[in-house]
């Protein structure tokens, strides 16, 4: 069992996909999303997507954060994260919005004071704000905040984003045969972002802030981890929050809590040149598995071999040097650099990474799709 696992969570859940499916796929079964028909509308020429997502464990890195430092501005970028698992999930699609946001709050009263709501709900504006200025419209709807301290411990932060677009916009993953992954950077400074990105996203908060932080966490913050969880894997690091991260502007705590970054301005300006559009065969958002996610949307015997990964943001070194952990296991749960690819015929890969490049988004051809006999994925020469 891996520490990931022996910390209650897991990079692939396993358990609910299975509980999951009987259920209808929907009218694009291999879409990033679920989509279905247009039962609001009524227009045969337009479908509905509804998406719920969330920061997960993060806001309890926020909470940590928060109450050693006093500073209530790093629950904005809580926000954020519950926004962009969402919008890039749906944007994964071909769907551009407009978007429609509800957020559900749910928190533990005696914890967390109307400061914090405050600043989460700021927070969700100014993202929204923020990604008007780059042609993503969303409109936010309001959401439910709820005082429910006998099921949480601290808070929990998440939304949901529907949206209504055309049939024939939708992009469902039907990756092909000499197809080459183009990789979208996850760190750095975007032109959209006002600081240095570690690159961490909302996956893996829970290895990563335990992996990392002091033990003396342990029995300060009780609330801030799960007590059925072995006390050798509680924060079992040896790193304080406001020590420095090297090569970075940023305090390893500022660097777990880097805001998820959203691809979506690259992908509607992509989506804006139809012709290049129209040669793209599948995008992935590598979240939930990592660098194996695109292995849930394989639906053919293809070898997907990814030879030449991004180079690995500084946050990540430093968890697998500071726990050993394998290069396998760190692949399957952090984006390990990049967290958006596209596969597409090698004539498009220059276009994109020209798109990206405009964002100050580093991107390149990371790796090839071939026939196999069997669906399977390497990655650096490691198999899954």
């Amino acid at each position: 069992m891996s520490r990931y696992e022996k910390r209650g969570v897991s990079s692939q859940k396993e358990d609910v996909h299975k509980a999951i499916s009987n259920v209808d796929k929907g009218i694009f079964p291999n879409a990033f999303c679920k989509i279905v028909e247009d039962v609001i509308g009524g227009d045969k020429d337009y479908c509905n997507i509804v998406h719920a997502d969330g920061a997960g464990t993060k806001s309890s890195l926020a909470y940590l954060y928060w109450k050693e430092t006093g500073d209530v501005s790093v629950w904005r970028g809580i926000a954020q994260d519950a926004i962009v698992m969402n919008l890039d999930d749906i944007i994964c699609t071909g769907a551009t919005g407009p978007f429609l946001l509800s957020n559900t709050i749910g928190r533990n009263k005696h914890l967390i004071p109307g400061e914090v709501i405050k600043e989460i709900i700021e927070g969700f504006e100014e993202c929204i704000d923020n990604l008007a200025q780059f042609g993503v419209d969303i409109k936010f709807t309001g959401g439910e905040t709820a005082d429910v301290g006998d099921l949480v411990k601290t808070l929990i932060v998440d939304s949901t984003v529907a949206c209504r677009p055309k049939i024939e916009n939708i992009l469902e993953v039907d990756i092909q045969d000499q197809d080459v992954i183009v990789a979208f950077s996850s760190s750095g400074q975007a032109t959209y972002e006002t600081s240095y990105n570690s690159g961490i996203g909302s996956n893996g908060l829970t290895s990563g802030r335990h992996d990392l932080l002091d033990h003396s966490y342990y029995a300060k913050y009780p609330e801030t981890f799960d007590n059925n969880t072995d006390e050798e894997y509680i924060y079992s690091g040896k790193f304080k929050l406001t020590d420095s991260l090297k090569d970075t502007p940023l305090d390893i705590g500022k660097a777990l809590l880097s805001p998820t970054r959203t691809y979506a301005p690259i992908l509607k300006e992509i989506f804006s040149n139809n012709s290049l559009k129209s040669t793209i065969n599948g995008i992935i958002h590598c979240t939930g598995g990592a660098q194996t996610k695109v292995m849930k949307f394989l639906d053919k015997s293809l070898f997907i071999n990814k030879t030449d990964m991004l180079s690995i943001p500084p946050l990540f070194k430093t968890i697998q040097e500071t726990t050993e952990t394998s290069e396998k296991e760190m692949y399957e749960v952090f984006n390990m650099g990049h967290r958006l690819e596209i596969y597409c015929p090698a004539s498009s890969a220059s276009e994109l990474i020209d798109i990206a490049a405009k964002y100050n988004i580093e991107a390149k051809v990371i790796g090839t799709c071939i026939k196999s006999e069997k669906p399977r994925l390497e990655i650096q020469g490691i198999g899954y």
